[in-house]
């Protein structure tokens, strides 16, 4: 059986996603591809044998469409998302669900009232394999209780010049916010947040500290202007043990009474594999129906962007704020 997949937003993540589904993964056709841009559109059709379209409420309706990939803006991802619930199609949307709690709230609606789950969500660092040792050393008990769990992620610079620390926490943290969930198997508390001051104009780090409900501690470091490389690290405390992640370079160079290693400028050699593990997951789900074990649904999503919400006006008001806790329904039970 073959997939026809509809990809809304031509832009990086839209781009490698048709790249993952058209050379790694068996099963798959990308018929339409979709962008606000139809210059746009149409260099990553032509690039993958599609069509070209601009609506992408037309799109998701299209007869000979089985699934979407929405890649499109973070405002457009809930919405889109709504369109493909009343269409009953499945949908892998990228991150975050929404920024908003609320419209998040909306979208759950919708998928409980029709009676099935069609939104995986793409947090794909939980198919990150250095993840998955750590909450597999964590479940088979060799590091004992968890204690703490440290993260840091670092770009080389913001991706815009307008870029706050608020934005970090709600559009580069949110994968630290559900993969923490997904290794430690908890919900949060109660987040504090900090930033430094820099000597330029640029963005500060953003530095969290949030509370489980299970009296852990997790920190969080987002520097999105830290210069040498893309870095993504995490360690995990247990009582008796801990766990951390290595570098992920392939190599050292050794040269000139040195020794030194490369650093990747983005996260898409980094989770290469991760996004193809999801992306296979996600073309499972669209086969036989059963929501993939580790994804992350649309209560991950909510999850995700309350714990932002309470961070940015941690930021801003310099406390500590509770975060709310909404209990999962059965719909969402794993």
């Amino acid at each position: 059986m073959t997939i026809r997949l509809a990809i809304i937003g031509a832009g990086i993540m839209g781009s490698d996603h048709a790249r993952i589904f058209c050379e790694g993964i068996p099963g798959a056709e990308v018929r339409v591809i979709c962008d606000a841009s139809p210059d746009r559109a149409d260099a990553l059709a032509t690039a993958v044998g599609a069509k070209v379209m601009t609506d992408p409420r037309a799109a998701i309706q299209r007869s000979d469409i089985d699934a979407v990939v929405i890649a499109s803006p973070d405002f457009t991802h809930a919405p889109l998302s709504l369109a493909c619930i009343e269409a009953r199609k499945p949908v892998l949307c990228e991150k975050p669900l929404s920024q908003s709690s609320a419209e998040c709230h909306r979208v759950i609606e919708a998928e409980m009232a029709s009676g099935r789950r069609w939104v995986q969500l793409g947090f794909m660092r939980r198919y990150d394999r250095a993840y998955a040792q750590m909450k597999s050393a964590l479940t088979q008990g060799r590091i004992g209780r968890a204690l703490m769990m440290h993260n840091f992620h670092r770009n080389v610079e913001t991706p815009a010049a307008d870029f706050t620390g608020a934005m970090a926490i709600t559009n580069s943290a949110p994968h630290e916010f559900d993969v923490v969930r997904f290794v430690l198997d908890t919900e949060y508390a109660a987040v504090t947040a900090f930033q430094p001051k820099r000597s330029d104009a640029l963005v500060a780090p953003v530095v969290m500290m949030l509370e489980t409900v299970d009296g852990q501690l997790v920190t969080i470091e987002i520097n999105n202007n830290a210069a040498y490389g893309y870095d993504v690290r995490g360690e995990l405390v247990g009582e008796a043990g801990s766990v951390q992640m290595v570098s992920p370079a392939q190599t050292l160079l050794d040269a000139a009474l040195a020794q030194s290693a490369a650093y990747d400028a983005d996260w898409r050699a980094r989770y290469a594999e991760a996004y193809r593990q999801q992306n296979k997951d996600f073309l499972r789900f669209v086969t036989n129906g059963d929501f993939p074990a580790i994804a992350s649904d649309c209560w991950d999503g909510l999850a995700a962007a309350q714990v932002a919400e309470a961070g940015v006006r941690a930021l801003k008001e310099g406390q500590r704020i509770a975060i709310p806790a909404t209990p999962r329904p059965a719909f969402y039970a794993r």
